[in-house]
């Protein structure tokens, strides 16, 4: 595909599968591989590896409208899911004219910079927001598209039109007895009336303080661990409420608390409110019968929450999963029979070791057994005395070829 414009193949004319070289960032500088029934695609840094399907340098200029000749069997543009780490965002001026159904970007910026979308056509626009670097200024579509920001949430402002949906997930601690995390002010997105908090079910807790500051909403989903519930109570215009995966809903005000509620799901959510909810469900059809979905569904012991989240391999492949829980609970049993620093070493080290050759440890994977290092000096033992966070540690990074 030449670069003159006016030599590109028509619009939506390549449908089939296949190796297709493209001018992404230059003249046939990338071979597109497009397999069957197969309609995101991934671009990115070459240390993403196998996670993007087309590398390509952070600050590199690209050449979006390569993807014009691309469109599904049925004819709609492909890919209709983007996902793209880098500084160029070109792509939002490529679609004011091509929609992009779903775009996920993860800007990498050595400077503050604004982003105008205000005329672009993306029904779906989720921002990934890493630890550092410059901050984001989005100009939001004039047609509303449904938003969703994740990690350092205060690298982001906004302004223009409300997004139709706003999905937040900020970046937190692993550890529930960290202080509650308080959510950064976001200015005008405190106007959305659909609002979706996510974070890790075992991880540091999320306050809800935050929702005063949303004056609007209709529609509530919340996901994970967070404390002070009882702020809820002041959401009096909820049409609908969805609480997923939450260890912890003691505090939860009874759902007469909102009177216009007509939609309520509670799934996977600890076992004692959980039976509350299913009475007061009840109660409330009697006197007014729901008008929408209401069910409260797989209510969960204490126990439970630990085996599926306590331990940082929920994510793992399968395979690689399974080799980490077995080492874990080795440790962990050896570690009860400690009685030295000594033995507390031996069993970590032996831990450590057990994934030196082993295939798919990367940074991520690194930070996790680290994170399971820290756990397992928490564990019982019968030194008598703390396995101190820095002590576990120096066993870690001393035994680790990773």
């Amino acid at each position: 595909m030449p670069n003159d414009n006016k030599a590109r193949l028509p619009v939506g004319s390549i449908r089939e599968d296949g190796r297709y070289p493209i001018d992404l960032t230059g003249l046939r500088s990338h071979t597109l591989v497009i397999r069957p029934g197969v309609g995101s695609l991934s671009i990115g840094p070459s240390y993403l590896g196998k996670k993007a399907d087309l590398h390509v340098e952070p600050d590199a200029h690209i050449d979006w409208t390569v993807f014009d000749a691309f469109a599904t069997p049925a004819g709609s543009p492909w890919p209709r899911y983007l996902h793209y780490t880098g500084s160029d965002a070109g792509f939002l001026d490529w679609a004011q004219k091509r929609p992009i159904e779903e775009m996920t970007w993860a800007p990498i910026l050595s400077s503050d910079t604004v982003a105008d979308a205000s005329q672009s056509i993306l029904h779906g626009l989720h921002i990934e927001l890493g630890p550092s670097g410059g901050c984001l200024n989005l100009k939001l579509p004039i047609t509303p598209c449904r938003l969703n920001v994740s990690g350092d949430l205060s690298r982001l402002s906004t302004t223009g039109n409300i997004p139709s949906s706003l999905t937040l997930a900020p970046h937190t601690s692993r550890r529930k007895n960290d202080p509650p995390f308080l959510m950064p002010d976001l200015g005008e997105l405190h106007q959305v009336n659909s609002l979706a908090l996510q974070n890790k079910p075992m991880g540091q807790p999320v306050s809800l303080e935050c929702l005063n500051r949303f004056p609007n909403l209709h529609s509530l989903s919340l996901w994970g661990n967070f404390c002070d519930m009882d702020v809820l109570a002041r959401q009096a215009r909820l049409t609908n409420l969805e609480l997923r995966f939450m260890p912890d809903l003691e505090d939860l005000p009874p759902l007469d608390t909102w009177p216009l509620l007509d939609r309520f799901i509670a799934y996977n959510v600890e076992e004692l409110t959980g039976k509350r909810l299913k009475q007061q469900m009840k109660a409330r059809a009697k006197t007014r019968p729901w008008s929408g979905h209401a069910s409260v569904s797989q209510l969960r012991k204490p126990e439970w929450w630990s085996t599926e989240f306590g331990r940082p391999f929920s994510s793992w492949p399968k395979r690689l999963a399974k080799v980490a829980n077995e080492a874990y609970n080795v440790a962990q049993a050896s570690l009860s029979q400690a009685r030295s620093f000594a033995d507390a070493e031996a069993v970590i080290t032996a831990f450590t070791v057990r994934f030196n050759t082993l295939k798919g440890i990367e940074t991520t994977e690194r930070e996790d057994l680290g994170e399971a290092v820290w756990q397992l000096s928490q564990s019982d033992h019968q030194i008598g005395q703390p396995i101190t966070e820095e002590m576990a540690q120096r066993w870690f990074d001393a035994a680790r070829n990773y």
